[in-house]
């Protein structure tokens, strides 16, 4: 049973800390930092998925919280709908994690995996998808909220339920349906996802599943690698975020696959 942090060994937290930092920085950029973060805590010694879940959830808000107040200075996604999506999202990862905290993960993993293959291939094949070419005049509010409202709430859900990649699959669904660049796509994720993480804490914090002086360690190191993450994405622009969205996508495929056809 896990006790604390001076229960583990010195290198432990500063294993931790690494993969939220690189964690931190592969959320910023296109989601996905789960994919890094969420296995290391599993890894720690007598901590339960649970805990390790609600702990995870903390020090990727935190992270979150950064790298969309970073990308907002310089993108300025438009609140009119980023608003309205993140909150039905909030309340989405609400149920995502009352139904986590009933039903074994491992559940839903085929279901992910199908649809990872469908980002993957569609990122592939349709290059002009998320680019500055495809960066078209902007759709009216009312036809941008009938797209992305019910999209939120349905990653949201997700995003209690497991996390990894739901940074990814809003990067994808929001330059597809709202016809913009993969760089504004990623800075709207960013609240977006906020706001998801922040509806799974408000569930698992009364439960007394996070350890908090665990998370809050992780949390600043995913803050830091946040803020780069998401300068660098300025910096590097649509084209870069599209090829390391198809890297974090392939991984996760491959992790997936791996936990559920070698388990």
């Amino acid at each position: 049973m896990f006790e604390g942090l001076a229960d583990l060994p010195w290198w432990a937290p500063v294993l931790l800390c690494l993969a939220a930092l690189l964690a931190g920085w592969v959320d910023a950029v296109v989601g996905g930092g789960g994919l890094i973060q969420l296995p290391a805590l599993l890894l720690v010694p007598g901590f339960a998925p649970v805990h390790a879940l609600a702990t995870n959830k903390l020090g990727s808000v935190m992270g979150t919280l950064t790298s969309a107040t970073t990308y907002y200075r310089r993108v300025r996604p438009d609140l009119r709908t980023t608003l309205p999506v993140a909150g039905v999202a909030f309340l989405g990862s609400m149920v995502g994690a009352v139904v986590a905290s009933h039903l074994p993960t491992s559940v839903f993993t085929p279901v992910v995996m199908v649809a990872l293959v469908v980002v993957l291939v569609f990122t592939v094949a349709r290059p002009r998808v998320g680019s500055d070419e495809e960066d078209t005049l902007p759709l009216p509010a009312s036809t941008l909220l009938l797209r992305t409202v019910p999209f939120g709430a349905l990653v949201g859900f997700y995003d209690g339920v497991m996390g990894p990649g739901t940074g990814s699959f809003l990067v994808l669904g929001l330059a597809v349906l709202t016809r913009c660049t993969f760089l504004r796509a990623s800075a709207t994720a960013k609240i977006v996802n906020a706001a998801t993480n922040l509806g799974a804490l408000a569930w698992f914090v009364p439960l007394g599943a996070v350890e908090w002086r665990l998370g809050v360690l992780i949390g600043v190191a995913n803050m830091l690698g946040g803020y780069l993450g998401a300068r660098t994405a300025v910096r590097l622009g649509s084209r870069f975020v599209r090829a390391v969205l198809i890297v974090v996508v392939s991984a996760l495929l491959l992790r997936l696959g791996y936990q559920e056809f070698a388990g």
